[in-house]
């Protein structure tokens, strides 16, 4: 009798944990779209790596890795787009002089707009 009780209020406890992270964890990923713009680098591009990964169970991101020269300095940067069908991949060639807006997260920056110094 205790288990026919108690057996349903666990799968609904357990059903509701999962509802509330999977409603966080898609903010977070929808949150990548609005990064505020706090600080800004410009510089010459050095290297360019662009790859595909995982967010969550089934988010994806596509995250491209930005190494930038400003004077003597040699900044990380990472621009993470949630792949949604909506995105526009910016192009960026090795050797361009752009400007990027965002902010510093723990050891990268942190891209929210790139623009292309001409």
């Amino acid at each position: 009798m205790v288990t026919a009780i108690v057996i349903p209020i666990i799968c609904i406890y357990f059903y509701w944990i999962t509802k509330k992270e999977m409603r966080e964890s898609h903010e977070k990923w929808i949150q990548l779209k609005n990064i505020p713009e706090e600080a800004i680098i410009s510089g010459r591009v050095m290297n360019v790596r662009e790859s595909r990964q995982r967010f969550s169970h089934n988010r994806f991101v596509y995250v491209i890795d930005i190494k930038i020269q400003s004077g003597q300095s040699v900044w990380d940067v990472k621009k993470m787009i949630p792949i949604d069908g909506e995105q526009k991949l910016p192009q960026l060639q090795q050797g361009e002089n752009i400007r990027v807006f965002g902010n510093w997260k723990e050891d990268y920056f942190l891209v929210a707009r790139i623009e292309i110094i001409k």
